[in-house]
């Protein structure tokens, strides 16, 4: 189900109106402007400056001057130039550091003598940085390089090009949790991947998620990962539901949504409406909250009386525009929908398990989703207008994922050992008018069990992409378990 020209010039309409609104400055000033948004700054609660990731780094290897007069220079070999080598690697590493907005401070002069290793090591201890990048030039010179990894206790980004290492110390550090090694030839691909995988790790560790559930106002912080979880009442929805104005905006962000869509099946003019009211109101509290991502328990609102409208669009939106919102107040999907935003880029389908048994695939389907899979600058899928499929009322996205696309599914789990199941997989089809489940489905292939059945988790996240490997790549760098 590949999306027409049409449906993507009225996607692009959409995501422009719901940007002009919601998504930037100058959007949100117009808002503020307008009055459909008042006295955010001063509502907006402190929040910790958030400093860039530091990762501290250096080259290994001795002097090309000492190899010349012993007269034998073992591998990487006597062409090899190391000190030409450490000008244009770090020429990249400068470009890497300019486009992750990080700081990576290499040491200026490489490390060679077991005191320059004692003294680099000692800093590293007194003041740990987010990660280290080591980059070997020398076969020798290894053994500096597994020492300051275990040691250091620090994620270990090693860059070794092919024809410096041997099998044996390759497998040295190739699984070993808190090391990411790359044995390849000038791969800083790979390197910038590492990188990010660090800078996502200190923004998860700086990131506040807000949580709309309950009656009381807390706030805790996750094991390993650091980020702070707040919990606001969910009165608070509410009101700020009921305080919102239909006002131009909401009424253009409604519009949006009704031209963007291919087609409007249960929702009345007037629902979809109150679904952009209900967009209004969610970006208002992760205003106001500072928050990086929000999750909230939605469905005692949708029972009778009502409270709220369905929040689905506004969930849609949100994550269109780069801020993950999780459904029913779900920590451990919330937690990696953030984590795959920074990662990747990208948004992520939150979805209940289920199975298509007789073909041995994977099907799983929830009232909301992402429209743009590829991320903010991105396509939109093909949406569909519906009730939520259980509540049965207010408006909801049905996305439609094209067949044959590559897909991601992944959760973190949470705690002092943490965990997380990685799946990699094809979208095989979307039911657009299915019977049963929830409004947005995906039945898809699972690429790590033989049995479909045998997939665990539920709520877990699915995104557009094959980062099945680099997700595991992660895991390890951050001690993770991966579980399949």
């Amino acid at each position: 189900m590949k999306t027409s020209d049409h449906d993507h010039d009225l996607c692009c309409c959409c995501r422009r109106d719901f940007l002009q609104t919601m998504g930037t400055a100058a959007g949100t000033m117009a808002l503020l402007s307008s009055g459909a948004i008042t006295a955010l700054a001063e509502d907006k609660r402190a929040a910790p400056t958030k400093q860039p990731a530091l990762v501290r780094g250096a080259f290994l290897y001795p002097p090309s001057e000492t190899l010349r007069e012993a007269g034998y220079w073992s591998w990487p070999g006597s062409s090899f130039d190391a000190e030409g080598h450490q000008r244009a690697y770090m020429a990249k590493i400068r470009e890497i550091e300019k486009k992750l907005g990080m700081r990576i401070e290499m040491e200026e002069a490489p490390l060679d003598e077991p005191a320059g290793v004692e003294r680099f090591l000692s800093e590293i201890k007194q003041s740990p940085p987010d990660g280290l990048l080591l980059i070997p030039f020398k076969k020798s010179h290894w053994e500096h390089v597994v020492r300051i990894v275990e040691e250091a206790n620090v994620p270990s980004v090693v860059l070794a090009t092919l024809g410096v290492l041997l099998v044996d110390h390759i497998n040295q550090l190739h699984r070993k949790p808190g090391a990411y090694l790359i044995s390849a030839m000038d791969d800083f691909g790979a390197v910038e991947q590492g990188m990010r995988m660090i800078r996502a790790a200190r923004r998860m560790k700086d990131g506040l998620l807000v949580n709309i559930a309950g009656s009381e106002t807390k706030e805790v912080s996750v094991p390993r990962l650091g980020t702070r979880v707040r919990s606001i009442p969910l009165e608070q929805f509410y009101q700020e539901y009921l305080r919102t104005e239909i006002t131009g905006p909401v009424r253009e962000l409604a519009q949006a949504y009704l031209k963007g869509a291919r087609e409007r099946v249960e929702p009345s003019e007037d629902d979809v409406l109150e679904a952009a009211r209900a967009c209004f109101a969610l970006r208002k509290i992760v205003q106001k909250e500072g928050a990086d991502a929000i999750m909230m328990n939605c469905l005692p609102g949708l029972r009778k009386p009502h409270k709220h409208v369905p929040p689905c669009m506004g969930f849609m939106s949100l994550r269109d525009e780069g801020i993950p919102a999780g459904c029913q107040s779900d920590l451990n999907s919330t937690l990696t929908m953030m984590l795959v935003q920074e990662l990747f880029g990208k948004p992520g389908f939150q979805q209940n398990a289920a199975m298509q048994t007789e073909a041995n695939h994977y099907f799983g389907a929830h009232c909301t989703s992402p429209s743009k899979m590829n991320g903010p600058d991105g396509p939109s899928e093909p949406v569909i207008l519906r009730s939520h499929a259980e509540a049965g009322w207010g408006t909801v996205p049905q996305v439609l994922f094209p067949a044959g696309q590559e897909v991601t599914m992944a959760q973190y789990l949470s705690g002092e050992s943490p965990q997380m199941h990685v799946y990699g997989g094809k979208v095989v089809r979307c039911y657009p008018k299915a019977p049963g489940g929830c409004r947005t489905n995906v039945e898809m292939t699972i690429d790590e069990v033989a049995d479909a059945c045998d997939v665990k988790g539920m709520h877990q996240i699915v995104f557009f992409g094959n980062h099945a490997r680099p997700l595991r790549t992660f895991c390890q760098l951050l001690g993770i378990e991966v579980v399949t």
